[in-house]
């Protein structure tokens, strides 16, 4: 169909696009109608792309929408109707558009009366600066909140999210006879080959929080909330913006940006050296290394100037340039050079509708790129292009000289940078710092030691700069360097893992605890490298096959060896707490799989030792049951082990080793040979601390004792407390069989085989001789405090003896029985819940129950889901008033049943 009413320049932007531009002349022949007005049409893009577009199916409307728009597209670019911002204005909003509707429609059409939310796609690069290429991917975050989110009947919500997410996918990028619209990259959302499509709101900033990665940072300049439930979208960039924005100069940022920059051109070689085939994105001196360079400044002064925090690459080269941060010409020549590069790069996307970036290295398709640019022949666009590759990369190199990383030497200087770093007490940090550069410590004293100081001072200073309570982290640091007997690898992890470094900041902030450990062992901070030290724990069969590790036959190196995996879990696990990735129920739990695993490994060990010299007990074994928080699954970093030893068989036979003992000799040893596996510490370090006090007879009995005598001893003589201890008995080692034998006889024991006694009067006199003898240590004690964990535990094993019901070794499932039998009221539940979350929490953070500092006080209100320090503190005037009003109503029942 003739060309109507259009100016030359349209006229022959349309001859080059039929004649070099395979794609755009077979899509002119579907869309001719628009020749027809094609100057109305280039005004408002917009009137073209809707016009007598059908409503259904979705698919078709947006396939044919995009076709329309790659042609005015294309044609206003051609004419130069269109500028490049115009250009990628339009795409990208058309990106925006299409992917709200895909979303939408995913949704709806599985719940049609559902009000629509709860699910949001992030844009990031191009499309998240609005700069979307002529034909791209666009790289997207889908995000859901599982409060909000549209359901089907008894649909999970990370059921439901990754099926809408599936959905809009399949809307935008499966192929039919219209083509497609736009292809979708989820590789930028968090650890994406471990992770689902779609991710739940509150992980997403979690993660972005305390464990993302340094280019990340980069990544999340070039954001917005693009389609879906924006508001939602905008909630999760909040919150992440103190991550890709700081305060303190990232002088390290460079490094590692440029590292990425050179991991490019060493991957793409081929594409590096200017000519026919440049890779005009990744080429040196192309599009990638002008964004790169805007983005290493942003990110260095971003922190402390918001009007650096633009997306676009122009705009943000403008900006920078504006504020005295890079020169103006550097900042023009860029700005040209993008545009320049940018408009041949869609040029030779047009061609075919292909996400390339090359030019072409075949004469003859060079030729024809630069026809369809209006140029001669492909030497010119060569000699157009030159100039500018050559200018950016003589810029972008000039990069290593604009900023020293190493921290000055000068005290006024040093003093500076500290300052603008966002340390507090600048002179402590200059202080100490001087003092480890001057080998004040023996760790210190050698030069590869100092060298390798230097190396990660400015990143180990600008992650306690970001830690919540820097002056403390570096003071904690000072006693940990003080300790160390070698810190070259120390620095070097950190320097080589910046995000580990963060991390080590708010360890240091946060926890004396684990402090105090890495003072010790300065290698359990290497167990944080794996992404999977801050996941749950594994099952407890799972620990004791990475616990027995090497199939050797050397028992002291298993001892060293469980000690290593032990405090490597459990200092993981302490971190889980302080970096806000777990509830303090699920650790306090992982604490206890942990020893239990240990348990079970050092036990097998032992016994085959032993074995070894005295043979076994025929018709005999150990059982080793756990009383206490490890029979209940619920113990803190902190916690001792409450053993009891039991074995079974005839106590009268004897061992059938070259040195043969009686039984009941064989057992004892052998009990205190595995007291002292878990106990004794090696060159790894200590385990746990084992109490037996809880066995028959508590001190002045034999350490292990037969099951017939300790179900004897149960039934005949034990006190309340007692019985009070076993109803969190639980074994932990021993046959099925062994194990199940004992069971029956704790139950037969809790079920009312035992002496009569009145249980609530020894309860109340037990908790009162203990508050006599074992006092609060501070306001904060939620074990000790009347109204704690241990008044709870008195109410909760009082009425368990009473009724002869509810019984669990785990404490909340056995308050769960109890109010089942409304013998317990549900709000115990909720108690139970908040004081254990806040003493495995305090364990780490505040040891001696006093009130911890105010960033600290934050951490623990969010580990115990309170918004506030107040809230912390009135829950726990609030909790154990119900907890004393429920020990009071007890004992006051039990005075009135008399």
């Amino acid at each position: 169909m003739p060309v109507t009413l259009v100016s030359p320049a349209l006229a022959d932007a349309v001859h080059r696009a039929r004649e070099y531009a395979p794609f755009l002349a077979a899509t002119l022949g579907l869309e001719s109608h628009i020749t027809e007005n094609l100057s109305e049409f280039l005004d408002d893009p917009w009137v073209a792309i809707e016009r007598a577009v059908p409503i259904e199916p979705i698919s078709a409307r947006l396939r044919i929408e995009r076709r329309r728009l790659a042609l005015l597209v294309a044609l206003g670019d051609l004419s130069g109707r269109h500028d490049l911002t115009r250009v990628t204005t339009l795409l990208s909003r058309f990106a925006d558009r299409a992917l709200d509707l895909a979303i939408r429609t995913a949704i709806s059409e599985r719940t049609p009366d559902a009000a629509f939310g709860g699910f949001a796609a992030i844009a990031l690069g191009k499309l998240g600066s609005c700069e979307l290429n002529y034909s791209s991917d666009i790289d997207l975050i889908l995000l859901y909140d599982p409060a909000t989110l549209p359901l089907r009947p008894r649909e999970a919500p990370e059921d439901a999210a990754v099926r809408i997410a599936r959905r809009v996918l399949d809307l935008l990028q499966t192929r039919d006879g219209n083509g497609y619209v736009f292809r979708v990259d989820l590789r930028l959302r968090p650890s994406p080959e471990a992770t689902p499509i779609a991710l739940p709101v509150d992980a997403a900033i979690s993660y972005y929080e305390s464990q993302a990665l340094p280019w990340e940072r980069a990544a999340f300049i070039r954001t917005r909330a693009a389609a879906g439930d924006i508001a939602l979208g905008e909630r999760f960039l909040d919150a992440i913006r103190p991550f890709v924005w700081r305060r303190a100069l990232d002088f390290g940022t460079i490094g590692e940006i440029r590292a990425i920059s050179h991991r490019i051109r060493d991957h793409h070689a081929q594409g590096q050296a200017f000519g026919p085939g440049f890779d005009l994105k990744r080429g040196r001196g192309g599009i990638r290394e002008i964004e790169f360079f805007a983005q290493i400044h942003q990110l260095i002064h971003g922190g402390r100037d918001p009007a650096l925090r633009v997306p676009a690459t122009r705009d943000a080269l403008a900006a920078l340039a504006d504020a005295g941060w890079i020169d103006g010409d550097d900042a023009g020549a860029l700005s040209a050079a993008y545009t320049q590069l940018r408009t041949i790069e869609h040029r030779a996307q047009m061609v075919n509708d292909l996400q390339t970036h090359r030019i072409p290295e075949d004469g003859a398709a060079l030729d024809r790129l630069a026809h369809l640019d209006g140029l001669a022949d492909g030497d010119a666009l060569l000699e157009l292009l030159r100039p500018h590759v050559e200018r950016v990369g003589r810029i972008y190199d000039s990069l290593a000289a604009d900023a020293d990383p190493r921290l000055p030497n000068d005290p006024q200087l040093l003093e500076l940078r500290l300052g603008e770093s966002g340390i507090g007490d600048v002179p402590t940090a200059l202080r100490l710092i001087q003092g480890w550069r001057a080998g004040t410590y023996p760790a210190l004293r050698s030069p590869a030691a100092r060298e390798a100081l230097e190396a990660v001072l400015p990143g180990l200073i600008e992650a306690l700069a970001e830690a919540p309570a820097p002056d403390r982290a570096l003071v904690r640091l000072d006693a940990l360097l003080s300790r160390l007997p070698s810190a070259i690898n120390f620095f070097r992890l950190l320097e080589a893992q910046q995000d580990l470094a963060r991390l080590f900041g708010r360890i240091l902030s946060h926890a004396p605890t684990l402090a105090e450990a890495l003072g010790r062992r300065v290698e359990l901070l290497d167990g944080l490298i794996d992404a999977s030290a801050l996941e749950p724990v594994p099952p407890v069969e799972t620990l004791v096959t990475e616990m027995r590790g090497q199939d050797r036959n050397d028992y002291q190196w298993l001892l060293d060896h469980v000690r290593r995996v032990v405090n490597e879990r459990r200092f993981a696990l302490g971190t889980q707490i302080v970096a806000g990735v777990s509830d303090p129920l699920e650790v306090s739990a992982g604490y206890a799989r942990v020893a239990e695993a240990a348990i079970e490994v050092l036990a097998d060990a032992t016994i085959a030792e032993f074995r070894e010299a005295h043979g076994q007990v025929p018709g005999s074994e150990l059982v080793v049951l756990a009383l206490g928080r490890l029979g209940g699954r619920a113990l803190t970093h902190a916690s001792d082990l409450d053993l009891i030893y039991l074995f079974t068989g005839d106590h009268m036979a004897e061992s059938d080793g070259p040195k043969p003992l009686s039984a009941v000799t064989y057992y004892n040893r052998l009990g205190q040979r595995l007291s002292g596996a878990l106990s004794v510490p090696t060159a790894s370090g200590p385990l746990y601390e084992v109490d037996t006090r809880l066995r028959p007879s508590g001190a002045q009995g034999p350490l292990v004792v037969s099951l017939e005598g300790f179900r004897h001893y149960q039934e005949a003589d034990a006190w309340t407390w007692e019985h009070m201890a076993l109803t969190r008995a639980r074994a932990v080692f021993g046959s099925p069989e062994a194990r199940a034998a004992v069971s029956d006889v704790i139950l037969r024991v809790l079920n009312g085989a035992r002496p009569e006694r009145d249980i609530v009067i020894d309860a109340a006199r037990m908790r009162a001789e203990m508050a006599d003898h074992k006092p609060p240590q501070g306001p904060l004690d939620a074990k000790l405090l009347e109204g704690g964990l241990v008044d709870l535990e008195f109410a909760v094993h009082t009425l368990q003896l009473l009724h002869r019901t509810g019984f669990d070794p785990e404490l909340g499932p056995a308050i769960d029985a109890l109010v089942a039998a409304k013998l317990l009221a549900p709000k115990i539940r909720e108690a139970h819940d908040f004081l254990t979350r806040l003493l495995v929490t305090l364990r780490l953070v505040a040891p001696d129950c006093q009130p911890p500092a105010p960033a600290t006080q934050r951490l623990v209100a969010r580990a115990v889901g309170a918004d506030d320090w107040d809230a912390v503190v009135a829950s726990l005037e609030t909790t154990r008033q119900e907890v004393r009003q429920c020990w009071a109503e007890i004992r006051l029942a039990s005075v009135r049943s008399e």
